[in-house]
C-alpha cells in the first residue's frame, strides 16, 4: 500500500508541474492605455517639460551635495574660533556652495536633457549616439565661457564620454 500511494504521487507531480507551466504562460489579452495615461505621456514627451523638470531635480542633487560638501570645509583659523563663529562660519560655507552646486546641476540637468530629448525626436531613434551628443553639447556649452573654445572642446569630449560610460553602465539602450 505504501508503494501505490508512492506511485500515485509519482504520476501526479508532472501533471501539476505542467498545469503550472500553462498558467504562467498563458496569454493575456492586451490592455490599451487609458485617456489619462496617454495624456500624461503625451506631457512628459514634451521636451520643454521633461527639460525643466531635469533641471528642478538636477537643482534639488547639487543643493544636497552643497550643503554636504559646504559642512566638510573646515577654517584656517579653527582653534582660535569660538563655538558660535564656527557655526556662523560652516552655515554661510554650507549656505554658499549648496547654492552655487544647485545653480550648476541645474543647468546641467537642464541643458542635457533638452539636447537629448531633441536630438531624439530629430533622429527618430533612442540610442547611445543621442546621449553622446547631449553630452558633448552639455559639455561644450557648460566649459565654454571660462575656457573659450578650446575648453569646449575638452569639455564636449569629456562629458560625451562620461555620458556614454554613464549609460553603458545603466544599460539603457539595448
Amino acid at each position: 500500500m505504501t508503494e501505490d500511494s508512492s506511485n500515485t504521487s509519482a504520476a501526479t507531480a508532472p501533471a501539476n508541474n505542467t498545469n503550472e507551466a500553462e498558467k504562467t504562460s498563458a496569454i493575456e489579452p492586451i490592455r490599451l492605455p487609458t485617456i489619462e495615461e496617454v495624456r500624461g505621456q503625451d506631457i512628459w514627451n514634451n521636451c520643454a517639460v521633461r527639460s525643466v523638470a531635469s533641471g528642478i531635480m538636477g537643482g534639488g542633487l547639487g543643493l544636497a551635495m552643497g550643503l554636504f560638501l559646504g559642512a566638510l570645509d573646515n577654517p584656517i583659523q579653527q582653534d582660535t574660533m569660538t563655538g558660535r563663529q564656527l557655526f556662523v562660519y560652516t552655515a554661510k560655507q554650507m549656505g554658499g556652495r549648496s547654492w552655487n552646486s544647485c545653480k550648476a546641476f541645474a543647468v546641467m540637468g537642464l541643458v542635457f536633457s533638452a539636447a537629448e530629448c531633441v536630438v531624439e525626436k530629430a533622429r527618430a531613434k533612442h540610442d547611445i549616439t543621442n546621449t553622446a551628443i547631449a553630452g558633448c553639447v552639455t559639455g561644450g556649452a557648460i566649459s565654454a565661457k571660462t575656457g573659450g573654445p578650446k575648453g569646449a572642446c575638452f569639455g564636449c569630449a569629456g562629458f560625451a564620454a562620461f555620458s556614454v560610460v554613464i549609460e553603458k553602465f545603466l544599460d539603457r539602450h539595448e
